[in-house]
């Protein structure tokens, strides 16, 4: 495929947020929170603590904030916050295709800030289901592409119950169905050491192209989504050529 994706962008969207590290960290911890609470405090017994864990670790969380994070979740904690997870789903500028996650412990404050957010950047707010019938969701295990051959990891991800790996040159891109996420992972890890990322996502299944005034509109109203405290994940599914992405950049 041409172009840039934002499928392929979402990691290193998030990188990019590294200037505000105390933000990721707590979304992180909300993450790691809610996880310990909907399943078992132990990682070992809950593959989405685990998986919640591993993508603090991959952005430097410290362990010490890890640790306070499971023990927010203990009911002798004195943490009274009770997060809820809603998604919400609309159209941004060009026609895009957008799915926001989040976790919120105010449901009028958050619906509030989404609807802003696609309001001021030419968007339109949707009901559930509205778009995500449009994405598909996966599991997506990103290797670095040094760790092994196109043709092993290949081979060692359909044995571990892999739908697909594509390769470039950075990366291996490994999907699978969600049930079967943590089992492809850990097998793979086992093998060529933890990955650059693992996360459930929604794919999309076709993408968008922007031009240069829509994907500077669409970027501004991912990065204000992105800025609030609820928001956990943005996907949408545009596709920007690299030109229109040099032009951005300068």
């Amino acid at each position: 495929m041409a172009g840039h994706s934002q499928f392929k962008n979402i990691m290193h969207r998030k990188g990019a947020q590294d200037k505000k590290r105390a933000k990721v960290f707590n979304k992180l911890a909300r993450e790691i929170t809610v996880s310990a609470k909907s399943g078992q405090p132990d990682p070992e017994g809950n593959p989405r603590l685990r998986a919640a864990i591993q993508a603090a670790r991959a952005a430097n969380m410290p362990n010490d904030r890890i640790k306070r994070a499971i023990d927010q979740a203990n009911p002798n904690s004195g943490d009274l916050s009770n997060y809820e997870e809603i998604r919400y789903e609309g159209y941004g500028p060009g026609g895009v295709a957008v799915i926001v996650e989040a976790l919120t412990d105010n449901r009028n404050r958050t619906a509030s800030e989404v609807r802003t957010a696609f309001a001021k950047n030419g968007g339109s707010l949707g009901e559930t289901n509205s778009v995500s019938f449009m994405f598909a969701k996966l599991g997506n295990i990103v290797f670095p592409a040094s760790c092994a051959g196109t043709e092993a990891m290949f081979e060692a991800a359909v044995e571990a119950g892999a739908e697909n790996v594509e390769t470039d040159k950075d990366n291996h891109e490994v999907t699978t169905q969600p049930e079967d996420f943590m089992a492809v992972k850990d097998a793979l890890e086992e093998k060529f050491g933890e990955p650059e990322s693992a996360a459930i996502v929604w794919k999309p299944n076709n993408t968008v192209k922007l031009d240069l005034d829509q994907a500077q509109t669409l970027f501004a109203m991912i990065e204000q989504l992105e800025d609030s405290d609820d928001v956990q994940n943005v996907y949408s599914n545009f596709e920007v050529d690299d030109d229109v992405m040099e032009r951005l950049a300068s």
